[in-house]
């Protein structure tokens, strides 16, 4: 395996298969879209048409936002609450590392530490706050998205006149689309940090060691 494919495995994985899934939510999205408007007695679209269209964007921004809210809430959460117990908590009397500390900086640390002041600040949050703001862009594509693939929907159904941004997101459609993606990031990651106090997968960095007793707490 060449040196940096061996290196950047995980990450080349797992933006493989989003890319794989991404594609193929595409298609079967396209037939499925096709297939409404077939009934409807409209023109069906192309793909490349497909992926302009509000249906496209409002499937995908819907659960890139749960997913990135999801992480960014739980970055920091991990911050400041523990659980007893689980991988995925810090140890329980730990607050910031001693790595944490910009006084320990090295030439080697990132540039915002060895400067200090705001740059410092924000980076020290920078992770939390990224995943934050992709989530913040994905809601507002959903919101987009979605507004279009309602407008759509309601002139093919009844020929309701369109309705915008602000008076969709006011609409218990565009929450219920949020709610049920929510909830299941939740719990999935919920299920994550209890499950791992008693079971374990070796050599994942999101176990606790085969031979570390429950009530370890922290990989």
């Amino acid at each position: 395996m060449p040196r940096w494919l061996r290196d950047n495995a995980l990450a080349v994985a797992m933006l493989g298969a989003f890319l794989v899934f991404l594609v193929l939510q595409s298609v079967f999205g396209w037939q499925t879209h096709n297939e409404e408007l077939t009934e409807f007695g409209a023109a069906p679209l192309s793909w490349p048409a497909y992926l302009t269209s509000g249906h496209f964007a409002e499937s995908v921004f819907e659960n890139w936002e749960s997913e990135f809210l999801q992480m960014g809430g739980y970055v920091l959460l991990t911050a400041y609450l523990v659980q007893r117990g689980s991988a995925e908590s810090k140890p329980m009397d730990q607050t910031d590392r001693p790595e944490d500390d910009e006084r320990r900086a090295t030439p080697q640390s990132p540039w915002p530490v060895r400067v200090g002041g705001l740059p410092l600040v924000i980076y020290r949050n920078s992770l939390s706050l990224a995943l934050l703001l992709i989530f913040a862009g994905s809601f507002v594509g959903h919101l987009l998205g979605g507004t279009a693939a309602y407008n759509q929907e309601q002139a093919l159904q009844s020929g309701a006149p369109p309705i915008g941004v602000w008076e969709f997101l006011g609409t218990s459609e565009f929450w219920f689309q949020s709610m049920q993606n929510w909830q299941s990031e939740f719990l999935a990651v919920g299920a994550l940090i209890l499950l791992s106090i008693v079971l374990r997968q070796h050599a994942s960095p999101e176990s606790k060691p085969v031979t570390v007793e429950h009530a370890s707490t922290g990989a």
